[in-house]
């Protein structure tokens, strides 16, 4: 088994995954009271699959979404391809 994680000690193997989390609860979860665990699931996944991956903006993406960036980068090799 191999850890997935980098150099033993670095504070920055997980610093991506905490920002995310750090958003999620300041977007979703602070001051809301969710009345069921149905409730909870719906909105986390809502929130990460709707809004986060393919509408919200990053700024370490260049103020574009997730799915923004994938569609630019599957995008442009093809367009380089047919200048070529």
């Amino acid at each position: 088994m191999s850890c997935s994680m980098g150099r033993k000690g670095s504070c920055w193997d997980n610093a991506p995954t905490e920002s995310g989390f750090d958003s999620f609860k300041n977007e979703r979860v602070h001051g809301v009271r969710y009345a069921t665990h149905a409730e909870i699931k719906a909105t986390s996944f809502e929130y990460i699959e709707v809004f986060y991956n393919r509408k919200r903006q990053h700024s370490t993406l260049d103020y574009k979404s997730p799915a923004q960036l994938l569609e630019n980068g599957l995008r442009t090799p093809h367009q380089e391809k047919r200048g070529a």
